[in-house]
């Protein structure tokens, strides 16, 4: 992109106009992280919440060695728990494990569910076996969303070892928990996840029972 289209887009940044704002971040898709990051930057604390969680996001996506700082102190600080989930998010699209620390903190430390939502995909995303024990306590949570995204982290981390903690629900009465155990059992290859995706494969909702199929699929093709 011509130094002059990212003179307009910073120039869009600056408008007062909410929609130029808004226009100009999203075009910032196409531009290069070293160039898109500064001019993220300008919108970090914009007045619009809208605009700030997609600054945010695009921190995830637009990755320097600016991004992790400023997701992290976000995370930790921020008044908005919006933020702070969006912050979240972004650090385990970064898949950086200094990330690790600051997400177990903000799953423990953090009193809305939406953020502790977010720290237990992201600890899924780093893929570090550290996360199991942090991931085994979600799965208590009062929070259905919680328990899915401990269910799919432990699956992400391959955490083989927690087979016999998620295997309690199987038998739940939200179709999306068992869907996310039968996918997460796809990356635990043992026997008693073969047995579960057997019964799992005969769930009466058919989006449980293809995703049973198809981890039963990846489970004899990995053997």
């Amino acid at each position: 992109m011509s130094q002059v289209s990212l003179g307009e887009i910073a120039s869009q940044l600056d408008s007062e106009n909410s929609r130029d704002r808004m226009i100009a971040l999203a075009s910032l898709r196409e531009v290069p992280a070293l160039e898109a990051v500064p001019l993220i930057k300008k919108v970090l604390d914009d007045e619009v919440l809208q605009i700030r969680s997609m600054a945010v996001f695009s921190l995830g996506i637009k990755q320097t060695d600016e991004s992790y700082p400023i997701l992290v102190r976000l995370l930790e600080t921020d008044p908005d728990y919006g933020i702070r989930a969006d912050a979240a998010g972004a650090l385990g699209y970064l898949e950086d494990n200094r990330a690790f620390e600051p997400l177990v903190r903000a799953f423990y430390e953090d009193t809305q569910w939406l953020v502790r939502f977010s720290a237990a995909v992201s600890l899924g995303n780093l893929k570090d076996i550290r996360a199991q024990e942090v991931l085994l306590a979600a799965l208590d949570s009062e929070e259905v969303a919680i328990q899915q995204a401990a269910i799919a982290a432990l699956g992400e981390i391959e955490a083989v070892e927690a087979v016999n903690d998620i295997l309690r629900f199987a038998d739940s009465s939200d179709w999306l928990v068992r869907q996310r155990l039968a996918e997460a059992l796809g990356q635990l290859p043992c026997d008693k996840s073969v047995s579960a995706l057997k019964f799992l494969a005969k769930d009466n909702h058919p989006h449980v029972s293809q995703a049973a199929e198809l981890s039963l699929q990846r489970l004899a093709e990995g053997s």
